[in-house]
């Protein structure tokens, strides 16, 4: 297998690579966070390079194409701990252009590649423990069109997006449907997160509601899916950063007069971290490869990717600390940042637990990665 990016791939890594490094800087991301965590104008200058419209296929505004691209921007964006919530364009693109009538995908696809809309899941609810199959919102035709009532939490930039994706009740089966903020009955309740980006809580009261898909959950698995892969490889781009600091500390701070990366047990431990990166970042591959899969496999290989992921940013970012001292933990410093973001992103779309158990119960007569 052929794991080279093609010129077109490395073009467009380069391109992000440069807005991160000239365009948000850690101190710009401070001002966001301070601000409520997410920016309207860091968003539109995300859209300027194309990227809301990734998994958009060309007809309908978009770049037309796939997990590999996307894997590439959500590694660059991780090396900035950019707090805008990218992933969630790709996961509305995707399902509205999969699923969607084409009333739907005309109103809103053009919109979302383009910046003007920021379309969001809003799926967990208190009770659901990351598991998909439990729903307690509910879904009713009213007047020829879908009314949803129920409360979503943890709504990333919910109090900021246009609209949400929202799965619901309805028939004896979950289906999704695509809810405007604007709509009546629905309210926000926004919030900052631990890693300085922004959620809320969303209550749907009757809200008038656009029929997605009637057999909504194979529809949300592949949602989730398509977030655990950015997110993943979000991770990656992460603890890449993270190491990087961590090692040129090292290589700066001296103990006694000598460089404290000379200390043999030090080395080994930044050795260790490098380790689970590369093993992170060869799952990360895993997971975006197996995007397209059929869904059992699909799943499978989503659940293995994401419990690997949660282990190595668990010891990446806690080793980060370690290795910095106290100096780790203060807001001033960059690392803490870091540690703030991989912490949220293990427990995000299910920890490493919830996964553990997927990747069990998937098992079969061989528990290989590729059997």
């Amino acid at each position: 297998m052929d794991f080279n990016f093609s010129d077109d791939q490395q073009q467009l890594r380069d391109a992000v690579a440069k807005w991160v490094e000239k365009g948000y800087g850690f101190e710009r991301r401070r001002e966001i966070e301070k601000a409520g965590g997410f920016s309207r104008e860091a968003w539109d200058e995300l859209a300027e390079l194309g990227l809301g419209g990734l998994y958009i296929p060309e007809d309908e505004g978009g770049l037309g194409m796939g997990a590999v691209e996307g894997m590439v921007v959500m590694e660059e964006l991780g090396r900035g701990i950019v707090l805008e919530p990218l992933a969630q364009a790709f996961i509305a693109g995707a399902v509205l252009a999969g699923h969607a009538d084409q009333d739907t995908k005309d109103n809103w696809l053009p919109r979302i590649a383009g910046g003007q809309a920021l379309v969001v899941l809003a799926y967990q609810e208190r009770k659901a423990r990351y598991k998909l199959d439990v729903c307690e919102a509910k879904a009713a035709q009213a007047g020829g069109g879908w009314t949803v009532t129920g409360t979503k939490s943890v709504v990333p930039a919910g109090d900021e997006a246009d609209a949400f994706l929202v799965p619901a009740q309805a028939g004896g089966k979950i289906a999704l449907f695509l809810v405007e903020r604007a709509a009546s009955g629905v309210e926000t309740k926004g919030y900052g997160t631990q890693d300085g980006s922004r959620a809320a809580e969303v209550v749907f009261s009757n809200a008038a509601a656009t029929l997605i898909a009637a057999d909504g959950l194979p529809v949300l698995e592949h949602a989730v899916d398509i977030g655990i892969a950015a997110l993943c490889a979000e991770a990656v781009g992460v603890m890449d950063k993270t190491l990087a600091i961590t090692v040129e500390y090292l290589n700066t701070r001296k103990q006694f007069g000598v460089l404290i990366g000379s200390f043999q047990a030090l080395r080994h431990r930044a050795a260790d971290m490098k380790m689970q990166l590369e093993l992170a970042r060869s799952m990360s591959y895993y997971a975006s490869l197996k995007l397209n899969a059929p869904a059992a496999e699909r799943r499978q290989a989503i659940a293995r990717a994401k419990y690997q992921l949660g282990q190595s940013m668990r010891y990446i970012s806690q080793q980060a600390v370690q290795l910095h001292g106290g100096i780790g933990v203060t807001d001033e410093y960059i690392v803490s940042h870091y540690f703030r973001k991989l912490t949220q992103l293990e427990m995000t779309f299910g920890d490493s637990l919830h996964h553990l158990c997927e990747v069990s119960a998937r098992m079969q007569d061989t528990a290989g990665v590729f059997a």
